[in-house]
């Protein structure tokens, strides 16, 4: 109610007294519950890095097929089909997998996951065509949708206060597994090579890269097993019921549990409330970042494995594990220890366009990079000093995901829908993921064979799009809206 100025207070010289706007004491932050967030970082700690494992040797298992005839330029078209393939795959999928587990349970449906990821890595390795390689990786695309359900488990993990330190964990614990799958997959692969007397069946010549697939494979079944043992259904209406003292309805009103099934019943036709802008803005900001994101995650193998003369590093599969291993380490480090008091320092849009205005120079040191190689002839401290420069930015430009995931986890109108709307997400960066990596590393060979732009034009067209992810940026809402109030 608004008071006219005949009822405000005022002083015996019939003067109005101006009182004071307080400003509503600051919530304390709710401590996360350590055990359960660390059974869930394990799990994404092993899918990211069976995921990524295959990446140092992708490009030469492609050489070794002979699908290029000899073309290294032409390697690009083909890892960038495999990679989006299984994307496209995901995207069928996700969504289902999403609605199923805000049916039947978070737990369950992680568990499936993980049975389906288990199969398409042994499947990998046993591959010995181009399709059984394209096959068994869009079986984890399509038997796999925890990437949605795991960020729906850290939302009902979490609240208003300590969003920001559980989502700075997940992009931590991708970093660390991108940093490590490459560094697994780059050493195991073609064992006979690196220790003949302990690998000289001639299994393993036949098939030289099935020592990492089953390794991962291996660190998956583990993590099936834990997380059957041990992680807690966080779905509400699926969790055991606990002994609490009971409280009259009167004195606690509206309750969590009342407010979810108000908002079931009031939203019979989901896509009624998905189409609103308060979610889709930061959804449409989640995808562009991921295209823009797996687009430069293909670029880096795929440049450090091109050959000098045409642009790229030209190097081995064991040094490109080993780089993307620091890279990792370096970036979830960094994202571990200081992302939480830089959100809440700078606040989540803020940081956000500050993240995505880093992507267009990390884009440029690639031609950069490949100048100074050309020009010196050698990979020497130049070189070195310039990827130091990318890790730089690299590590800005990843602070973009937490903060995309808080404006998409904030944007359900409650719990018991997250799943969906985290479905929604995903399913928009699986499309997101499986254009970015074919369209990128397809303009890479093409612009290298053909010297369009001087063997640039992707990365123009790469730093044109982040302008869109810039400007997309700027229309989320200026603070997270509380669900808990």
């Amino acid at each position: 109610m608004v008071l006219s100025s005949s009822f405000r207070p005022r002083a015996a010289n019939n003067e109005i007294i101006v009182m004071p706007l307080v400003p509503p004491p600051r919530k304390p932050t709710t401590p996360l519950p350590q055990f359960q967030t660390g059974i869930l970082m394990m799990f994404e700690l092993v899918e990211t890095t069976a995921l990524m494992s295959i990446y140092p040797y992708i490009n030469q298992l492609i050489r070794e097929f002979d699908i290029t005839g000899g073309d290294d330029a032409a390697v690009g078209y083909y890892v960038g089909l495999i990679d989006s393939l299984l994307y496209l795959a995901q995207a069928l999928t996700v969504l289902s997998w999403s609605r199923l587990s805000d049916r039947i349970g978070r737990r369950p449906v992680l568990l499936m996951g993980l049975t389906g990821a288990c199969i398409s890595m042994i499947c990998f390795g046993l591959s010995t065509t181009f399709w059984s390689l394209v096959i068994s990786r869009c079986m984890w695309g399509a038997l796999n949708g925890n990437i949605g359900i795991m960020k729906t488990v850290m939302g009902e993990l979490t609240d208003s206060t300590n969003m920001a330190q559980g989502f700075a964990l997940l992009p931590m614990v991708w970093a660390i597994g991108s940093s490590v799958g490459p560094l697994m997959g780059g050493m195991l692969a073609r064992p006979h090579d690196h220790w003949p007397r302990l690998f000289n069946n001639p299994f393993w010549r036949k098939y030289p890269y099935f020592l990492p697939c089953a390794v991962s494979a291996f660190l998956l079944l583990l993590a099936f097993f834990m997380l059957l043992s041990f992680l807690e259904e966080t779905l509400s209406a699926k969790r055991r019921p606990r002994l609490t003292l009971s409280i009259p309805s009167a004195s606690r009103g509206i309750d969590c549990d009342d407010q979810e099934a108000f908002v079931r019943q009031s939203t019979p036709n989901t896509s009624l409330w998905l189409l609103t802008p308060a979610i889709v803005i930061p959804i449409a900001n989640y995808a562009m970042l991921s295209f823009l994101d797996m687009s430069f995650k293909a670029l880096i193998p795929l440049f450090l494995s091109t050959p000098i003369h045409l642009g790229g590093m030209g190097l081995t599969p064991s040094s490109i594990g080993l780089w993307l291993a620091f890279f990792g380490i370096v970036d979830g480090l960094f994202q571990a220890l200081f992302l939480a008091k830089i959100v809440d320092w700078v606040g989540p849009k803020r940081l956000f366009c500050v993240s995505s205005s880093c992507f267009a120079p990390l884009v440029i040191m690639f031609p950069v990079m490949s100048w100074l190689i050309c020009t010196r002839g050698v990979v020497d401290h130049a070189i070195v000093y310039s990827l130091f420069v990318q890790l730089v930015l690299t590590v800005t430009w990843d602070m973009a995901y937490a903060t995309a995931l808080m404006f998409v986890t904030a944007s359900a109108p409650a719990k018991n829908v997250l799943g969906v709307v985290n479905g929604l997400c995903q399913t928009s960066r699986s499309v997101a993921c499986a254009l970015g990596p074919a369209l990128t590393t397809s303009l890479f060979a093409f612009s290298k064979k053909y010297n369009i732009l001087d063997g640039n034009a992707v990365y123009v067209i790469l730093i044109i799009l982040s302008s869109i992810l810039r400007w997309l940026g700027s229309q989320l809402p200026d603070e997270i809206q509380d669900r808990d109030e």
